[in-house]
């Protein structure tokens, strides 16, 4: 059951939070500062590649490498196919996951180590493989881990994670929380800028900052719920089956890290898709027992002894500008054709950075302030 009254009390809500989520969700600007003056610190303004790497391959634990991976092969589009490398093992913890390079990989290709851990023996050993592959190694991991070792083994750069003095091993293990997040991607942002794959030069990095400052200020807990569109969306979401439809190039991971958190802080399961395939892969689930309308005796349900019952909730992610060729309006056809209420989400003007941190940002505050109210 969420707590709606803990959401507009800004000291029950800092107590609840132990693993310093909302910090990290209001200092992602910050981070993305920080990263960007570790990268260039360690080079990677100054690279000069001889050309596009014919691809790149992304390997790290959980879920904010998986996120990075589906940010920058969506921004780099089909110039380069930008690949994750999924572990094997027999446990998530560090030293029970290995990864393999794919037997084409060679000196043509760019192996990207991203992790908020830098322990792992499996990331290690990948390096050490690649090393004798031909391929180029770039790592970011916090300083003083054996992955720094690795990494000048190798003869890669590395990159030192972006960590704020409040950080301690328990929070920086929690993929989905919004600092780790930023740490691990802007300095591959940089990296990718200077081999040509997408833009993301200074200054639209410190754009990017500035977004993430400016929903701090409007979704942070001394903002009311009527007026923080974090808030309200964790509201609506609170007895809700997200069902997350995105619409535009960068919507897509925008929804797909949005499930993640929500499953890894806050304990919700959600479903995600694009449109408008969407409407045709969910029609039958908004049909079904799931739909709003679905069980007319929940009027007279006994709201003190009786759990709700889970129904669906469309969350519209949408990253391009109102007009044009859009699917949004046969979108909300078709959720309150099945009584299945609706909520959006569509950032302010800006380039594409800009918006997809805007819609990230905004949902990672949400699935925080979804998991502590409902005691995750």
């Amino acid at each position: 059951m969420l707590d709606e009254s803990l959401l507009d009390t800004p000291e029950a809500l800092s107590e609840a939070d132990r693993r310093g989520l909302l910090r990290g969700a209001a200092e992602a600007g910050a981070r993305v500062r920080t990263a960007a003056r570790h990268a260039a610190e360690a080079g990677v303004n100054d690279l000069k590649p001889d050309g596009r790497p014919r691809a790149v391959l992304i390997a790290g634990p959980g879920a904010a490498a998986t996120c990075a991976a589906d940010l920058l092969g969506t921004l780099a589009g089909a110039g380069s196919p930008v690949i994750r490398l999924a572990p094997t093992g027999v446990a998530p913890a560090a030293g029970a996951l290995r990864w393999e390079l794919p037997g084409w990989a060679g000196s043509v290709d760019l192996l990207l180590i991203a992790t908020p851990d830098g322990t792992e023996p499996g990331l290690a050993l990948l390096a050490d493989q690649a090393y004798r592959r031909g391929c180029t190694v770039v790592a970011v991991a916090p300083a003083a881990t054996p992955l720094t070792d690795a990494a000048g083994a190798a003869h890669g750069l590395f990159v030192p994670l972006a960590t704020a003095s409040y950080d301690q091993d328990e929070q920086e293990l929690t993929a989905s929380a919004p600092g780790v997040l930023w740490a691990l991607l802007t300095p591959l942002l940089a990296l990718l800028d200077r081999a040509g794959l997408l833009t993301a030069p200074p200054d639209a990095l410190e754009k990017v900052a500035d977004r993430l400052d400016h929903i701090a200020e409007r979704c942070g807990p001394a903002i009311a719920t009527y007026s923080n569109p974090a808030k309200t969306l964790a509201a609506e979401l609170a007895d809700a089956l997200p069902v997350i439809w995105t619409e535009g190039t960068s919507a897509g991971p925008a929804g797909r890290r949005f499930a993640a958190a929500l499953a890894e802080l806050a304990g919700r399961p959600a479903l995600v898709a694009e449109l408008p395939e969407a409407l045709t892969a969910h029609n039958a689930l908004l049909a079904g027992p799931l739909a709003a309308s679905a069980d007319p005796d929940d009027f007279f349900r006994d709201r003190v002894e009786e759990a709700p019952a889970l129904h669906a909730r469309v969350v519209l992610l949408r990253d391009r500008p109102l007009g044009g060729l859009t699917a949004a309006p046969a979108a909300r056809d078709l959720a309150l054709s099945h009584d299945t209420p609706i909520s959006e989400l569509e950032p302010e003007a800006g380039g594409e950075l800009e918006t997809l941190a805007e819609l990230i940002a905004i949902t990672d505050f949400a699935a925080v302030y979804l998991a502590l109210a409902s005691g995750a």
